[in-house]
């Protein structure tokens, strides 16, 4: 096992303290819709958490890597509050596991929890964005087709005109370029479907879709432009849904999944392994 407490390489956002300076990686916007305050401890132990799960995410704190309280304390700058706090979030993730007399010990990718939408971000932000991407858009064709099938028997009228009004939406924003609002309405498209789908196993995976689909937009892997194909896909599965058509939704859905795989095939690398 090694111990270290030594900073890293990337973008930072100096944080001052009464300790001294110290480089925590400012969190992406809207990157994981967490939410709480604004005060000074809640933006450091943000700053802290950020960094050390990007570099256990991609490897720079390595499995069996060991830390202390006090190495983080120095390297950051922070209370111990503020660091106890990051690392029990960390803990709770499984990223860690903190003993004492051992110290703070990095875990095994089969031990993380790869649902949190915190892991998502850091994965598809660092070194193992090919991997993540890969396993995502496999998950996504996995269960969407049949949440949206499920949507069309079971979504209230509301959300049927809701999903019909959004793919018209997204039409004029795709069209007209203004691709931020299109993420925005792209997001609810999905998670709308997700969440009444009446399978709550489904209904559980709505914010990893909305990380995914955030993640590949911030991160550049989304084209300038929505092509053509995937807006009718979207009107397409969107009035299947209103007029309870399962089959014609889950066929709809499950063309628009197969558009994205083949967008993002490129970039996928090698396939995804535990570590």
């Amino acid at each position: 096992m090694t111990r270290s407490g030594h900073g890293h390489e990337g973008s930072e956002q100096r944080t001052g303290s009464a300790n001294g300076t110290a480089s925590v990686r400012a969190s992406p916007a809207g990157a994981v819709g967490r939410g709480g305050g604004d005060s000074s401890v809640e933006v450091l132990h943000s700053g802290v958490l950020d960094t050390l799960g990007q570099e256990i995410a991609d490897g720079r704190l390595p499995t069996g890597h060991v830390l202390t309280l006090d190495m983080l304390e120095e390297r950051f700058g922070v209370s111990r509050t503020v660091m106890r706090e990051s690392v029990r979030v960390l803990q709770s993730m499984g990223l860690v596991t903190s003993r004492r007399r051992v110290g703070i010990t990095v875990q095994p990718r089969r031990s993380w929890n790869v649902f949190d939408p915190r892991v998502i971000w850091w994965r598809l932000a660092g070194q193992g964005r090919d991997a993540q991407l890969r396993s995502l858009t496999e998950l996504r064709i996995a269960v969407e087709p049949l949440a949206t099938a499920d949507a069309a028997r079971n979504a209230p009228g509301e959300v049927r005109s809701r999903v019909v009004e959004l793919s018209s939406m997204m039409r004029a924003k795709g069209e007209a370029g203004e691709l931020d609002d299109f993420l925005e309405l792209d997001i609810e498209f999905h998670t709308a479907l997700l969440r009444t789908s009446g399978n709550e196993m489904f209904e559980a995976l709505a914010d990893v879709v909305a990380v995914v689909l955030r993640g590949r937009t911030q991160l550049g892997l989304m084209p300038h432009q929505p092509v053509p194909r995937a807006l009718d896909l979207h009107e397409r599965a969107a009035h299947a849904v209103a007029n309870a058509r399962s089959e014609e939704a889950e066929e709809a859905m499950r063309e628009m999944l197969a558009e994205v795989r083949d967008a993002v095939v490129p970039v996928w690398g090698n396939p995804p392994v535990g570590r």
